[in-house]
C-alpha cells in the first residue's frame, strides 16, 4: 500500500525540478546562428512542412537576450568563433547549445587553419547533430532529444557547476588537428 493509493484521484506527486523542466523543455526560442549550408536544413525545419511550431519554437529570435538555444548550424570560422562567444554570452540562462551538422561538431573536411575543428572549444554543447547537411527531420529529434535533456536536467546552483564542468572539458580538449590514431597519420 503506496502513498499513491491513500491520495484521492487527481493529485500529482512531482518535485519542483521536475515541474520547472517539464515547462522549460516547451518553452525553447533559439537564435538565429546559422553560418553555411545547415542553415538552409534549419530553416526549412521551421517551415510549414516540419513545424518546429508544435513544439513551441516556431519563432527563431535574432536578439542573443530573447533567446535560450543556440543552434550552431555550419561550419565556424576562427574569426567567428569569438562573435559566437559573445552570442553566447549575451543569451539569458539558462541555455543550451546544439552543434548541428559534422562541420559544427567537429570541422568536418575542412581540417585547416581557418575553421575552428568543433564548436565545443568556444562553447559548451548539449547536444551534437551529425550529418552534410542533417536533414530537418533530424534536427527536430535532437531537439526532442534535448527537451528530454533539459527535462530532467538539474536547477540553479547544481546546473552552473554542471556547465563549470562541461566548459572546462572543452577548454582543455586536444584539438582534432593533433589527435593520433585513425586516418590521422600516426
Amino acid at each position: 500500500m503506496g502513498l499513491e493509493e491513500k491520495l484521492p484521484s487527481g493529485v500529482l506527486l512531482t518535485t519542483v525540478e521536475g515541474l520547472a523542466g517539464y515547462m522549460r523543455k516547451a518553452a525553447f526560442w533559439p537564435a538565429t546562428f546559422g553560418l553555411a549550408c545547415c542553415a538552409i536544413e534549419m530553416m526549412t525545419s521551421g517551415g510549414p512542412k516540419y513545424d518546429l511550431g508544435r513544439f513551441g519554437m516556431e519563432v527563431f529570435r535574432a536578439s542573443p537576450r530573447q533567446a535560450d538555444l543556440m543552434i550552431v548550424a555550419g561550419r565556424v570560422s576562427q574569426k567567428m568563433a569569438p562573435v559566437l562567444r559573445q552570442i553566447y554570452d549575451q543569451m539569458a540562462e539558462p541555455k543550451w547549445v546544439l552543434a548541428m551538422g559534422v562541420c559544427a561538431s567537429s570541422g568536418g573536411m575542412f581540417n585547416n587553419y581557418a575553421i575552428v575543428q568543433g564548436v565545443d572549444h568556444v562553447v559548451p554543447v548539449d547536444m551534437y547533430l551529425p550529418g552534410c547537411p542533417p536533414r530537418p527531420e533530424m534536427l527536430i529529434d535532437a531537439i526532442l532529444k534535448l527537451h528530454d535533456q533539459v527535462q530532467h536536467g538539474k536547477l540553479g546552483a547544481h546546473r552552473q557547476k554542471q556547465i563549470l564542468e562541461l566548459e572546462e572539458q572543452g577548454l582543455i580538449a586536444t584539438p582534432t588537428s593533433l589527435m593520433k590514431g585513425l586516418m590521422r597519420g600516426e
